[in-house]
């Protein structure tokens, strides 16, 4: 780090331990009326009523002598406790030894390696995830990672242990290997989950995620009644106290829409332990993330065949794309619109989450999350990928206020800025692009490692007969890629395009970038004089209509069509006799259907369809989807000999 930055962090500290100071000597703790329903990231101290036999809830601000802990029963606590006394105090926990106190894997030789990008790069099988890359930072060998599953507490392992029985082997194989190496703590990106793996691997981790909320919990109340017997017996405190970060919240899961979350909530609630465990607010979730009361939902209720299998599960339920809560683990409950100052686990969309860090004018809820799940990363990039980036810049950031911390039960690594070394994160997508393979490599920072899954492609099935044309521009660069395409399609593609009688009628443009579209959109406009029309992601019900009967009966020559308009609508087109593909599109299967709707009209041939792909060698991630991976290599070899 340099000393510039170690000053700032320095000063940002003593700005928040000044803080601290000064609100702790204005505090008063007083029982208030219960709580009314607030904003989600409120920060006032709050304390409610409770019986003897309820727990007294607070916020981590109201309880300076237990920090971000809740004060269940005392006794119920105890006995929780000793029931799993041998698994906290396993010294070779993952848990301890990467996210303890005095983590044995933040070293400042790992650090430095990251910030270099040092990374050791090596391939392995990893069971049912298949073959990995597995990426740590240069320097002493890191401890191996073991392939048997995490210790987990048999409350937490009984649930999950019943239904996996239920599953067929491969299933429960690959929820096992990808336990074994979530316990190890390392990063997991997993660039091929499906439509039959995707529910499996949301219950794993949701496991893990649990297990890992438990243990934080477990240490913050033992280390609780530690101090409580030495300030009952007039003992010095004791030092070795440090068991948090600064805010509570400690996992947070990204996703596109509520529909998603309500599964994500039934995957976490599956695993509590007992028939009396209470899930409060549940029905008040179930109405603002599922459907309005006798909505039907025709995705979900079409004929199978209706629609493609991989849109109807992205889109049935609740798609709005604007959604964040609260969830707080108690030991007999979870609290569903928990306050984000005082939950534990934060689920959602990216949107939802910037427009309310943007409204509050502070994100100090994410300085201390220690797992990251971002899933359906192939539906988030189909969104805007800009509010992505927004939240990893404001993860494990040093937070502006001290929201009443007691900063000797920190841990250390947290008050040095170092949180985002340690920080486990989990990415799944059904297939790769560069934007996450970006924020792969340079988002990542977990010292202890990441593993990449890596997948080899077979070429899309299409129409037999079809001739496809893949047309190669030259580019030297990345950064010049954009305009290089353009070019090469106005100045060549296009124009012989518009010299054939045949090919200037009935032609689909088929363009993946949002950006790319406009700029095309922009050109047949002025400069090629042929009459055209537009389906975007913007487009109403009305102008898709309109847009789709014209290209039908030829009143309009070309028709464009966005990626992001196929993603979110998938309408089937009918018409078409030429394609041509601005570039590869993301999804391989919008390559395969689109070659198959000419055939939706009476009378086709597949000579009468006419097939153009423009591509560079930096969409070498899309073509290798759509060709198979050696078709792929082949093409882009093609270029440079």
């Amino acid at each position: 780090m340099a000393v510039d930055d170690k000053n700032a962090t320095t000063t940002r500290l003593l700005t928040l331990l000044n803080v601290s100071a000064t609100k702790s000597l204005k505090r008063k703790y007083t029982l208030q009326e219960p709580q009314r329903a607030e904003k989600l990231n409120k920060r006032r101290n709050v304390q409610l009523v409770t019986s003897d036999e309820e727990e007294l809830v607070s916020t981590a601000e109201d309880q300076p002598d237990e920090p971000h802990a809740d004060s269940d029963n005392g006794d119920r606590d105890r006995e929780d406790d000793v029931e799993d006394a041998d698994e906290a105090q396993d010294a070779a926990d993952s848990y301890e030894t990467h996210f303890g106190s005095n983590s044995s894997v933040l070293t400042s030789t790992a650090r430095e390696a990251v910030d270099r990008r040092a990374w050791t790069a090596t391939r392995e099988k990893c069971g049912r995830l298949g073959t990995v890359v597995q990426m740590l930072p240069e320097g002493p060998p890191a401890s191996e990672w073991k392939r048997d599953r995490q210790k987990i507490p048999e409350k937490l392992r009984e649930s999950f242990d019943a239904r996996q029985s239920k599953l067929p082997r491969e299933l429960a194989e690959m929820q096992n290997d990808m336990l074994a190496v979530l316990s190890s703590q390392r990063d997991l990106y997993v660039t091929k989950t499906s439509l039959d793996t995707h529910a499996s691997m949301r219950e794993a981790i949701t496991l893990h995620a649990l297990n890992h909320v438990t243990k934080k919990r477990r240490r913050v109340l033992k280390n609780n009644e530690r101090l409580a017997h030495a300030a009952k017996a007039g003992n010095p405190a004791p030092e070795d106290v440090q068991d948090q970060g600064f805010t509570r919240p400690s996992v947070l899961i990204l996703l596109p829409f509520r529909s998603f979350a309500l599964k994500w909530l039934t995957a976490l609630t599956a695993h509590t332990p007992t028939p009396a465990y209470q899930v409060e607010n549940r029905s008040r979730f179930e109405n603002e993330y599922g459907l309005p009361p006798n909505a039907v939902d025709k995705l979900a209720t079409a004929e199978p065949g209706a629609y493609p299998g991989d849109h109807v599960e992205m889109f049935k339920g609740n798609v709005d794309d604007s959604f964040r809560v609260g969830i707080k683990l108690t030991r007999k409950s979870v609290k569903l619109f928990a306050d984000f100052y005082g939950c534990d686990i934060i689920l959602a969309s990216p949107l939802g989450l910037r427009l309310s860090i943007e409204k509050e004018k502070n994100a100090d809820f994410l300085s201390s999350i220690e797992i990251l799940v971002v899933d359906q990363m192939d539906a988030l990039t189909m969104q805007n990928w800009d509010h992505m980036q927004f939240i990893f810049q404001h993860l494990n950031q040093l937070p502006k206020e001290s929201h009443d911390v007691d900063f000797s039960r920190i841990k250390p690594w947290y008050l040095d800025a170092h949180a985002a070394y340690l920080r486990q994160s989990i990415l799944l997508s059904a297939y790769e692009t560069p934007e996450m393979r970006s924020l792969f490599n340079h988002s990542l920072k977990n010292v202890a490692g990441k593993f990449r899954t890596e997948r080899r492609w077979l070429p899309v099935e299409v129409p037999e007969g079809i001739q496809q044309e893949f047309v190669q521009f030259d580019c030297v660069s990345p950064k010049d890629e954009t305009e290089k395409r353009f070019q090469y399609f106005t100045t060549q593609l296009l124009p012989s395009i518009l010299k054939s009688a045949v090919q200037s009628v009935n032609t689909v443009v088929f363009v993946p970038s949002s950006f790319d579209f406009i700029r095309v959109q922009n050109h047949f406009k002025k400069n090629t004089g042929v009459s055209f029309a537009v389906l975007s992601e913007y487009s109403s019900n009305q102008d898709i209509s309109r847009a789709r009967q014209a290209f039908f009966l030829g009143k309009k020559s070309f028709l464009l069509v966005s990626e992001r308009f196929h993603f979110f609508r998938r309408y089937k087109l009918r018409g078409i006799r030429n394609l041509i593909f601005y570039g590869p599109p993301d999804h391989p299967q919008f390559y395969t259907e689109f070659l198959s709707y000419p055939f939706l009209d009476d009378n086709v041939d597949a000579s009468d369809v006419t097939c153009k792909v423009l591509y560079s060698k930096y969409d070498w991630m899309r073509l290798e989807r759509i060709a198979g991976t050696e078709g792929a290599t082949a093409l882009v070899k093609r270029g440079s000999s």
